[in-house]
């Protein structure tokens, strides 16, 4: 019963394998024990994404929960480990997947054992997944949609018109700029060196924490983004306000459709946990489910953490 100790040491034994599932969920089960629930969360929730499959890992995250008075994630939690075993479609190493870890599997897939559900609602999908995503948007919705699966400028000032009448981005649009932003925000490094000549300059923004007419303030009073009018949103783009997620689908549309002249860095709040406690994650599940709250967490982790500007 020396949590204390059990920490350090499988801490150790991550830095010699931080691929490893078990190691997480182990210390996560010492931090449940010493009260540290929060790290204890972030544990169970890094299991998890090594290892989907990890059924020990649902049930310490859902503990977690439960010790945090999250009833309904645990309750998600718990239903992903009935007797043991996962809900999830079993396919062989080989088959591709989505960037949440769902296996891609065409319905009635040979690779998938013959009287397994599909998966539980609680599964995190991606706009990738067939199994998850409609083919179509509805025809009775008539806001943004992206054009050829691309941002453009017409989009973003749609969106941002849109937004301010206070009316939600179709799901599918909104998976489709997470999915892409992630993958441009992977490629960047942790800190991004910025060179600007004499007759060049940059805005430096600091959070917007939801203010989403904040962020529309800002763009009247100094001019939308462009390659000749760059910006750096520095963190804190979430959570507090009630307009969470329409400013970062607006900043994450930026991003993509300026990658070199709009950049975002990573706060203290693009972090599941404190999103937990500071409404982001309510926000996420009110307006669309709690697989998006999971594709924005996974987005956040990319995330630079600072920049250099001229040295």
């Amino acid at each position: 019963k020396d949590y204390e100790r059990a920490v350090e040491l499988y801490s150790r034994a991550i830095e010699l394998d931080p691929s490893n599932a078990i190691y997480y969920g182990n210390r996560s089960l010492a931090h449940l024990r010493a009260e540290s629930y929060g790290y204890a969360l972030a544990d169970a929730s890094r299991a998890l994404q090594l290892d989907s499959s990890y059924t020990k890992g649902y049930y310490r995250r859902a503990t977690c929960h439960m010790a945090l008075g999250n009833f309904k994630a645990a309750l998600r939690d718990y239903e992903m480990c009935p007797r043991g075993g996962l809900l999830v479609p079993r396919v062989s190493p080989g088959v591709p997947k989505c960037p949440l870890g769902v296996p891609l599997v065409p319905p009635g897939c040979p690779q998938v054992s013959p009287g397994v559900p599909r998966a539980s609602p609680s599964v995190p999908w991606c706009p990738q997944c067939p199994l998850c995503v409609p083919a179509a948007i509805e025809d009775e919705y008539s806001g943004p949609k992206l054009e050829g699966g691309k941002v453009t400028l017409a989009f973003m000032k749609e969106l941002m018109e849109w937004y301010k009448e206070q009316k939600k981005l179709h799901r599918k649009c909104a998976y489709q700029i997470l999915v892409q932003v992630k993958e441009v925000l992977s490629k960047l490094p942790t800190l991004i060196e910025t060179t600007l000549k004499e007759t060049e300059q940059v805005t430096v923004c600091g959070d917007t924490h939801g203010q989403f007419y904040d962020l529309l303030n800002i763009f009247h009073l100094n001019g939308l983004p462009s390659e000749d009018n760059p910006y750096i949103f520095n963190g804190d783009f979430v959570d507090r306000g009630s307009f969470s997620v329409e400013v970062i689908l607006t900043l994450f549309g930026f991003k993509l459709l300026y990658p070199d002249h709009f950049h975002l860095l990573r706060g203290n709040h693009e972090t599941e946990t404190m999103n937990q406690i500071y409404g982001f994650e309510g926000e996420v599940k009110a307006k669309y489910t709690a697989q998006m709250f999971a594709l924005f967490s996974e987005v956040f982790e990319w995330l630079p953490l600072a920049q250099c500007i001229n040295g």
